[in-house]
């Protein structure tokens, strides 16, 4: 059986037919080969100056010749704060509603923390921690016992989340841990706070901190290194400064 043959045609794609498309390619600009050629002598950079040098030949962003530039001309106001948090607030009516969806669920081992929040699409992104807020009207729609574990929480959902008979334990991340946490990876030990104002807060029973006494005996999830750190952070409260003799 003789097979038949097909010719190339424009519609039907070869390799022996392929070419680059119209326009598409252009040779090479050559300069400095001659008066004769339009670009010869100064290579079409024109005689001397800024703009003639070799490199970029163009000043840095803002440089305004040499003069004060206007960004240093502009009064500045206000600073930066480096140990500034921002939480990602998460009020207590959005969470009943998502624990009535069956999109989220806790209980004292397996609390709700920033993972399960993130995972559900309660929180569209966890930024530095989650904050647990208890307004008027989300104090009144909790009617579930939750167990949650956020970054921190106003006294308000505090009342309303242990009036119910729920628990609720504030932790400490950073920016390592916090990664941690979402992923789901345990094989990292935690964080613990270093700055003073975030030992003092999550060692204060009010706050629900973590670390503080009260918490490490109530939390069933407390572990032997939160009970060391608990003694190491708590020794400013006694230590004295020795006084020079004089």
């Amino acid at each position: 059986m003789v097979l038949p043959r097909f010719r190339a045609t424009p519609s039907r794609i070869h390799l022996f037919n392929l070419s680059p498309a119209h326009n598409s390619q252009k040779n090479q600009k050559r300069v400095g080969r001659g008066d004769g050629s339009g670009r010869g002598g100064t290579s079409g950079k024109g005689n001397k100056g800024q703009k003639a040098r070799a490199g970029n030949g163009k000043p840095r962003l803002g440089f305004e010749g040499g003069q004060t530039s206007i960004l240093k001309r502009f009064p500045k106001k206000g600073f930066t704060n480096f140990t500034e948090k921002t939480w990602a607030p998460i009020n207590l009516d959005r969470l009943q509603h998502w624990i009535d969806q069956g999109r989220i669920t806790s209980s004292p081992e397996k609390p709700i923390t920033a993972r399960e929040l993130l995972l559900s699409g309660c929180v569209n992104n966890v930024h530095d921690g989650i904050k647990l807020l208890g307004d008027v009207s989300g104090s009144e729609q909790l009617k579930t016992a939750i167990h949650i574990e956020p970054s921190r929480a106003s006294q308000s959902a505090i009342k309303a989340v242990e009036k119910l008979g729920g628990t609720v334990f504030c932790k400490y991340y950073n920016a390592l841990s916090l990664r941690d946490c979402i992923k789901g990876r345990t094989d990292r030990i935690d964080a613990a706070p270093s700055r003073r104002q975030d030992i003092e807060w999550y060692m204060n029973w009010r706050n629900r901190g973590y670390l503080s006494s009260t918490a490490l005996a109530k939390n069933p999830l407390a572990h032997e290194r939160w009970k060391g750190l608990n003694e190491q952070l708590s020794k400013f409260k006694t230590e004295q400064f020795e006084q020079l003799k004089r």
